[in-house]
């Protein structure tokens, strides 16, 4: 089992880092919009169909991949559209975007699946591990150096203070249209690089990314903390590792099988938000118990003195 799992984990950490660019998308909609968006499971797909389809035809993968980006942030820009203009409950624009992505991405696809077997990618040229680190630091560091703009603030605030953000004339529909664009844009980049690395995209692809995203998000805050721009979204890509790690652990275990994924998952949400409570209740028991015993020793030297 051990040596079956050390064989496994260069490729648990390669895919960490592929899905940790989806990760990211999700941690901009979640923690900094406060934003329920779940057109995370069609942008997703939006993004390996587009570039699994241009790539079939013969377009370069960098443009492919661009233009996979460029959908997924004109998908995010629908649904903030639904939401401040339209009026509609943030979940439930991004349900309707997301059922409605599912046909739009069958349309792309033109079946069920493409493959793209044989085709330039633009994995295939370098080292997978070094050039996904390399992807993956640069769009961590650009987020961060965004946030930190002007506009980035304003981003932010939205998500704290919507009421008070507008006092000051920031027109908080634009900020959150932005957001949710600039999320599912990276969303979609994770699938058009998962596409070429498993050299096909499927129509079903993206369900249930809204989890494994939440999951790498929730486990990065808990084992890494996030009370930085900074140290928040380092801890959403080391969540991401992280969390594929203890996948293929998992799955080495006798008893679980491939189907079991799901399951894995879920359990390993629940962890992750049982053990910030449980971490909190035990520092207070812990408290307690301190100044409980300081209270006693005050009380018994006042009784020596008497």
């Amino acid at each position: 089992m051990f040596e079956n799992f050390v064989g496994s984990l260069p490729g648990a950490v390669y895919l960490g880092l592929l899905y940790a660019l989806m990760a990211l998308g999700v941690y901009i909609t979640f923690r900094i919009l406060d934003f329920p968006d779940l057109t995370v499971d069609g942008s997703f797909t939006t993004g390996a169909a587009t570039a699994a389809v241009m790539i079939s035809h013969g377009v370069s993968p960098w443009l492919s991949t661009l233009t996979a980006i460029l959908a997924g942030m004109a998908a995010g820009a629908c649904t903030g559209l639904l939401h401040t203009k339209g009026k509609i409950n943030g979940l439930l624009s991004g349900i309707l975007m997301m059922i409605a992505l599912y046909s739009i991405n069958l349309r792309i696809l033109g079946m069920p699946n493409v493959s793209i077997m044989g085709e330039d990618t633009v994995l295939g040229a370098f080292p997978p591990i070094p050039f996904m680190i390399a992807i993956v630091l640069i769009f961590k560091f650009a987020l961060d150096a965004f946030l930190k703009t002007d506009l980035g603030l304003s981003l932010r605030a939205t998500g704290d203070n919507k009421r008070m953000i507008r006092s000051f004339g920031v027109n908080t529909d634009n900020t959150t249209i932005l957001g949710i664009s600039l999320s599912n844009g990276l969303v979609a980049l994770s699938g058009a690089l998962i596409a070429q690395q498993s050299s096909f995209a499927d129509a079903t692809s993206g369900i249930g990314m809204i989890v494994i995203g939440l999951a790498s998000v929730i486990i990065g805050e808990a084992l890494f903390g996030a009370k930085t721009v900074f140290r928040a979204t380092l801890a959403v890509v080391l969540g991401s590792v992280v969390y594929r790690i203890v996948i293929s652990l998992a799955l080495q275990i006798k008893g679980f099988e491939t189907s079991d994924l799901k399951l894995i998952t879920a359990i390993i949400v629940i962890i992750a938000l049982v053990f910030p409570t449980v971490r909190s209740a035990l520092k207070q028991r812990g408290a307690a118990k301190k100044r409980s015993a300081e209270l006693l020793k005050s009380l018994e030297a006042a009784g020596g003195d008497r």
